[in-house]
This record gives structure tokens, C-alpha cells and sequence, in this order.
């Protein structure tokens, strides 16, 4: 059902995850090098993509005379491949990354912790592109040299303990996906204690897989609890808390409960304006989820300009052939059906399936 394609994403802000993890283990030299890293990080968390380019690009024009296996070239790499996953740029993105996983490997040996790092991200970039048999053994492999190294019940380990099972959701492999989202949940509650946000992360994540299956009344709780501990732990206006709204409400719209749904998806929405500003691809997610919500209850007039306005910020922030935009496209489209603009309907139809076509050709 097209109104429900951009939905907010489970774990969120994944990708910037991604470079976190790096920058906690790249080395504390080189300070030109490193402004550009934290520029570039600062930039793509505020959506500003052309900025973030062009500090990472700098980046990696500094790193480059460190030599050919050094592993600040490695996180340059890592980091401009994120970029450009971001963007759906998966075919710019995809030798990023393999050659970061290469000199990390090389530089390091094949069983260092970091070098769990590049296959992570290697598989998420996979996993991005619904090429899951090449994602799975990335991420197995990631996880089980995470587990030697780390030990068990390392919070790393739960991280990738999470893309794992994200990555057989995806494929409708609940009963592979659960206890692998059980443990993860266990092993940050034992390690980092159950008010934890990433605790909050993992109950998230459950509660969508028990979504995902119509188990309602198992979701609700864990919801409702990962709220509270964002809300303590991060204040009330953080944008983690906005996806725990967000996801919520999403829980009540697919059981009818509108006027439960609505305040939700709104409050969720205000944060990310005031959090990550106006034009943020985020607050296009959000702006979706009102106008899915407006649809379903027959207010197409309150549900249109909430399209428009998501869709503007969409192609703006993430290019007119993002897949994404591809999503906006069509959710607008099923309410000009609805309100008897087929013709409408049609060029916005169209204009999606050539850019998932396009996608598809780039990405076989």
C-alpha cells in the first residue's frame, strides 16, 4: 500500500551511526584532516549534502598523502561512501567502500574490530539496495569477528546483532529476526542499564518487527517505554524522541486509532522542525505520516499540502531521482485518485517508476 512507504525507518539515523563508530576509533592525528571530518559530520547531520561533500572531499584529498593504507584514508572513504549513500548514489558509494574495507584489512589485519566497521556499512549499503544475499554474510561476518574480539556481549555487538535481524525482517524472516533483536535488547540492558537510550534503540525495534506481524498489544508497551526512556534520557525535544512518537502513532494509524495517531505524528513533527530545521529530509518523513493519516480519514484538503510540501523537500535536500522522492510521488499520487485528478495521478505515477527503474539499472 503506497501510504506507507516513508514511514520513518526503524533504527533511524543509521548512517550517521555509521561515521560516529569511525571517528571513535580513528587515530587523534592529523588536526586539518580531522576539522574536515567534523565539518563534514556537522553538515550532513543538517542535511546541508553539498557541504558535507565538499568537507569529506577535502578529507580525503588530505588523507591521501598519508600514505595508500592508512586508515584515516579508510575512514575519508568510509565516510563520502555514507555520503553518497544517503543520496542513493549506491553505485558512487559501493568502491568507497569496498576499498575503505581493503586498506582497513590490510592495515590492521582481517580480525581487527575496526574492520567490522567497513562491513557494516558495506552491508547496510547492500541492504539499502534489497541485495540481501550479499548483505547477510557482511553482516554475519562483522558480527562473529566483533564477538571474538569484544567478547558476547559487547554493545557493538548489538549493533550489528540489529542490522542482522533488520536485514531478515525485510525478507519476512520473523521468526530469524526476533532473537536476534532479543538479544541485542539483553545485551545493552546488562551492559549499559535498561534507561539507556540505545536500550530505547532496541525496544524500538521490536516493537516494529511485533508491528510488522500484527502483534499490536505486544508493540504497544515497548513503544510506549522506549518513549519514556528517549524522553528522560535525551529531553523532550530531541529527534529520537520525535521517531518514538513517530512510531507510535504509526502503531494506533494502522489500527484505526486516529485521534490517538494524530497528536503524535504532530508533536513528532514540531520536534524535527525545531530540531533539524524546516527543510530536513526527516520533517518530509513526518510530513508524510500527517498526510497518510489526513488521507485515511477522507481530509484530503489538510493531507495535500503536506505532500507538497514533503515532496519539495525531498527533491530539493535529496535530488529529483532519489528513491525516496519516488515514494513521495506516489503517496501524492493515490490522493489525486482519490479526488478524481487521474491525469495528475498518472504523470506523478510515471514520473516514479522512471526514476525506481533507473535506480534498478544502476543497481541490478
Amino acid at each position: 500500500m503506497t501510504t506507507t512507504k516513508l514511514k520513518w525507518l526503524l533504527v533511524g539515523l543509521a548512517l550517521i551511526g555509521g561515521i560516529a563508530l569511525w571517528l571513535m576509533y580513528a587515530p587523534n592525528q592529523g588536526a586539518k584532516w580531522q576539522s574536515y571530518i567534523t565539518a563534514g559530520e556537522r553538515a550532513y547531520q543538517q542535511a546541508d549534502y553539498a557541504e558535507a561533500e565538499k568537507q569529506f572531499e577535502a578529507a580525503l584529498k588530505e588523507a591521501q598523502a598519508f600514505g595508500p593504507d592508512d586508515v584515516r584514508l579508510a575512514a575519508s572513504l568510509n565516510n563520502l561512501a555514507l555520503l553518497y549513500q544517503a543520496q542513493g548514489r549506491y553505485a558512487e558509494a559501493e568502491p568507497l567502500h569496498q576499498r575503505a574495507l581493503a586498506i582497513r584489512e590490510k592495515a590492521l589485519g582481517p580480525d581487527h574490530p575496526d574492520v567490522s566497521n567497513s562491513l557494516n556499512n558495506l552491508g547496510e549499503l547492500y541492504y539499502d539496495q534489497g541485495r540481501y544475499a550479499e548483505a547477510e554474510p557482511l553482516f554475519k561476518r562483522g558480527l562473529a569477528l566483533l564477538e571474538n574480539a569484544l567478547g558476547r556481549e559487547h554493545p557493538h555487538a548489538a549493533y550489528l546483532l540489529n542490522n542482522l535481524a533488520r536485514l531478515y525482517e525485510a525478507q519476512g524472516k520473523y521468526a530469524e529476526a526476533e532473537p536476534l533483536f532479543q538479544r541485542a535488547l539483553t545485551i545493552r540492558q546488562k551492559v549499559l542499564g535498561p534507561e539507556h537510550p540505545n536500550v530505547a534503540t532496541s525496544l524500538n525495534n521490536l516493537a516494529v518487527l511485533y508491528k510488522a506481524q500484527g502483534r499490536y498489544t505486544e508493540a504497544e508497551p515497548l513503544h510506549q517505554r522506549a518513549l519514556a526512556i528517549r524522553e528522560e534520557a535525551l529531553g523532550p525535544e530531541h529527534p529520537n524522541v520525535a521517531q518514538s512518537l513517530n512510531n507510535l502513532a504509526g502503531l494506533y494509524h494502522d489500527q484505526g486509532r486516529y485521534a490517538e495517531a494524530e497528536p503524535l505524528y504532530q508533536r513528532a513533527l514540531a520536534i524535527l522542525e525545531k530540531a533539524l530545521g524546516p527543510e530536513h529530509p526527516d520533517v518530509a518523513t513526518s510530513l508524510n505520516n500527517l498526510a497518510t493519516l489526513y488521507q485515511a480519514q477522507g481530509k484530503y484538503a489538510e493531507a495535500e499540502p503536506l505532500h507538497q510540501r514533503a515532496l519539495a523537500i525531498l527533491e530539493k535536500a535529496l535530488g529529483p531521482e532519489h528513491p525516496l522522492v519516488a515514494g513521495s510521488l506516489e503517496n501524492y499520487a493515490d490522493l489525486l485518485r482519490k479526488t478524481g485528478r487521474d491525469a495528475e495521478a498518472k504523470n506523478m505515477d510515471s514520473r516514479a517508476k522512471a526514476i525506481r527503474a533507473k535506480h534498478a539499472r544502476e543497481n541490478p
